[in-house]
């Protein structure tokens, strides 16, 4: 018997209407107070990727997280916006009932879609020299929240701090990861990865305090014969904090495959409490 991977049983959509999906919070990529923002991201992209009006294949994505989303079923309206020769611009909306009985946007974001073609191509990010996923152990998940049981995590370096003494140190990690169990990349899953990344304010400062992710975009940079390539391969996470500033920081993320190609890179805004 087939088992469903964990990742498609939390991206059903069920389409209801033109542009309108109803969908259920997946308790297998839940967090501390809502689900991964990653799941989140990954469910917008694959919404869009089943529109029949769709052109072409995910060049951006921009997530803005307004309110946490509670356990239960939710609401996503997915809107082609314009269409260009080359490029197609979306609008995708999250709605859920809140206690009153409304119905209130939780989660707001755009897409692009685009039509690629082989033109001259060069990369200024080239993948770090790291040591192979195989001859780094495996992290143990931690936190006892769920979706980290969904990946498999290697560090390389830039781990989550032992000790929460209010040290300071670098922001930048390195890892290995990939879906648990393995399951070959796409789109969604890509969007998913780039924001597994632990908050850059912990690693800065050692201390755990309350952080969540305000708004990320997500540049891909794979099509989808590049991403088949992978298939059930490591990608390579890079992040490193740029700004820590009242209450709120940046990091920007790269994301490579193990023939070292760069498959996305991401930017996002942190909202982090003393």
């Amino acid at each position: 018997m087939t088992m469903t991977h964990p990742l498609d049983l939390a991206l059903q959509l069920q389409s209801t209407s033109s542009g309108q999906y109803e969908g259920h919070t997946s308790p297998g990529y839940w967090n501390m107070v809502g689900p991964f923002g990653g799941i989140t991201a990954a469910v917008l992209v694959k919404a869009v990727m089943d529109h029949p009006d769709r052109l072409g294949e995910p060049l951006s994505l921009t997530v803005n997280y307004a309110g946490a989303l509670t356990a239960g079923p939710y609401t996503l309206q997915v809107t082609p916006v314009r269409t260009n020769r080359s490029t197609q611009h979306w609008t995708l909306s999250v709605l859920q009932t809140d206690g009153e009985g409304n119905l209130v946007v939780t989660t707001t974001a755009t897409v692009v879609t685009a039509v690629r073609r082989e033109t001259w191509s060069v990369s200024d990010e080239p993948m770090p020299e790291v040591a192979a996923p195989g001859d780094l152990p495996r992290i143990e998940p931690g936190f006892g929240v769920e979706w980290l049981q969904r990946y498999e995590m290697r560090q390389v370096q830039g781990g989550v701090p032992k000790d929460w003494d209010g040290s300071t140190s670098p922001s930048l990690s390195q890892l290995w990861m990939r879906d648990n169990p393995p399951r070959p990349l796409d789109f969604p899953a890509l969007a998913a990865l780039a924001d597994v990344f632990f908050p850059r304010v912990w690693l800065r400062r050692a201390r755990q305090v309350p952080a969540g992710t305000v708004s990320i975009t997500v540049y891909f940079h794979a099509s989808q014969d590049q991403l088949q390539t992978t298939g059930t391969g490591y990608v390579l996470g890079q992040a490193r904090g740029q700004e820590f500033r009242n209450g709120f920081f940046d990091q920007t993320a790269r994301l490579w495959n193990e023939a070292g190609y760069l498959l996305a890179t991401s930017h996002q805004i942190v909202y982090f409490k003393e």
